[in-house]
């Protein structure tokens, strides 16, 4: 089990040296949370509905709100070169320069969930020994670069591993981790991350008529 954790944490390292953005990271990731505001009006129409979800396949559009700025800059530029397949994600990544989303990231985050290692929701279960290297045994991302898991919707987590697993997300460590969890393990893992705290949010968007429960 030891020698398995320090594997996770060499490959975490290669992870972090093969996807980080020199450009964004060098800076930091710091952006204008108000001018992320402005741009994130689009985004909002997902991410700002809580529970709203993917139409095909059907799955949770994730929380961000307390997720690493840095992490949710390095997703988009993922989304923007191909390294993720999701044409929506694509389409409007697209548009987005290096600084537009760096201040997109800032808006959401907020106040980005603080690292406990103390897990909210029992022990870590075994098939979790080749996550808590990047991600905690709570879920919380150890550096900015790596996603905070804790509070987030288990079905797009379910769906995040399947996608490294099919290639359909383009990161050969998460691939090569993904491979390592039994398809009858991801539904734990998902449920386990997902009742974790310090939990995401989802990012209320502002109050309009087709706001739900707006009177």
């Amino acid at each position: 089990m030891r020698s398995g954790v320090r594997s996770a944490v060499l490959l975490a390292f290669m992870a972090s040296a093969a996807f980080a953005s020199p450009a964004i990271l060098a800076q930091g990731a710091a952006g204008n949370a108000e001018k992320g505001k402005q741009l994130a009006n689009t985004c909002l129409g997902c991410h700002g509905v809580p529970g709203y979800k993917n139409a095909y396949p059907n799955y949770s559009v994730p929380k961000l709100e307390g997720q690493h700025p840095e992490y949710i800059v390095l997703a988009l530029q993922a989304y923007r070169s191909g390294e993720r397949s999701h044409l929506t994600m694509h389409s409007q990544a697209s548009s987005l320069s290096d600084q537009d989303m760096a201040d997109i990231a800032a808006f959401f985050t907020g106040e980005a969930v603080a690292k406990d290692n103390n897990p909210a929701e029992g022990k870590p279960p075994e098939s979790a020994a080749v996550c808590v290297a990047c991600h905690g045994e709570n879920g919380v991302g150890i550096t900015g670069q790596y996603p905070t898991l804790s509070g987030q919707h288990a079905d797009y987590l379910e769906q995040s591993i399947r996608d490294y697993r099919k290639g359909g997300r383009k990161n050969a460590i998460m691939a090569t981790f993904a491979q390592q969890i039994k398809e009858e393990d991801i539904r734990v893992l998902a449920r386990y991350y997902s009742k974790q705290k310090p939990a995401l949010e989802t990012e209320a968007r502002p109050s309009s008529i087709l706001t739900a429960g707006n009177e």
